[in-house]
């Protein structure tokens, strides 16, 4: 089987039909989810993307069911459930299904997916500047990972794709570089390794504190600050971090071609030495 899901208290090995045209989630877009990661038996970060999905919840009016540790347990059940060398991806989900505009917080509902999603490799991506920004955090609900959020999304990889570029740039409202379409950016200058400062435009990543931790730890220094494209353009390396990929190179952005570096090495050597300890079976 592909996968495992989870939905009303019981488990089922193909993707259950859950919604109906009236749920509140279906049509006005009450739904948020969390992506976390298992591979080898080991699931990095697990406890930390089940309180994030507990804390988007909340930010949209859904009242969660379950506990963030509930859902760990879940989680951990699940992985189990498929072999050990499985490379998953694990996405805990509220939803609401009553309600007008505004959803019925007792209207809100669970739902788990753990399926087969090999990790990429790391060979490298392209990215361009997108034409399409964050949004600041009074013009939509920037501190939840909500579904509502990737349409934006999706037409800056759209805008990419057809320019022949993997990944997309975003800047925020101010000008500011926030982070690539589909992950957190970091850059490296004189061996330093930068990373934006969270403005509440961009969902700062779980990956993304773990990477800063690691090579703050293995002695590189990290700096959260504001930078424009040009810093980008000129910096010795840019990469990447999120739950998808966990670190990747970025190997051409827009007209400049570059080699995974040193630090996005380090970084990606880092993670999975940690994820090792993370092991679940």
């Amino acid at each position: 089987m592909s996968g495992v899901y989870y939905s009303e208290g019981e488990w089922f090995d193909e993707d259950p039909k859950i919604l109906r045209m009236e749920d509140h989630a279906f049509w006005l877009a009450s739904v948020v989810f969390d992506g976390a990661r298992a591979f080898n038996g080991c699931v990095p970060d697990l406890d930390m993307h089940c309180k994030r999905v507990i804390n988007s919840a909340n930010v949209m009016g859904l009242k969660p069911s379950l506990t963030a540790e509930e859902i760990e347990a879940l989680c951990i059940e699940g992985v189990r459930k498929l072999p050990q060398d499985s490379e998953l991806y694990i996405r805990p989900m509220f939803y609401g299904t009553t309600g007008f505009l505004v959803p019925d917080p007792e209207g809100t509902k669970f739902a788990l997916a753990v399926y087969h999603n090999p990790l990429p490799g790391f060979g490298g991506f392209s990215a361009c500047l997108s034409t399409r920004r964050r949004p600041a955090k009074d013009m939509a609900p920037t501190d939840a990972k909500a579904a509502c959020l990737y349409p934006n999304t999706q037409r800056a990889l759209r805008e990419a794709n057809a320019k022949g570029f993997d990944n997309a740039i975003l800047l925020d409202a101010n000008g500011n570089v926030a982070e690539f379409a589909t992950a957190n950016i970091w850059i490296v200058k004189d061996g330093k390794a930068y990373t934006p400062a969270v403005n509440g435009t961009f969902l700062a990543g779980v990956t993304r504190s773990r990477i800063a931790q690691l090579l703050s730890d293995d002695g590189i220094e990290v700096i959260e600050t504001q930078f424009d494209m040009n810093d980008v353009m000129d910096a010795d390396e840019v990469f990447n971090s999120g739950n998808y990929g966990k670190v990747m190179p970025a190997i051409r952005i827009e007209d400049r071609d570059l080699q995974p570096g040193p630090v996005a090495n380090r970084a990606r050597d880092l993670y999975f030495e940690y994820a090792e300890t993370c092991n679940v079976f």
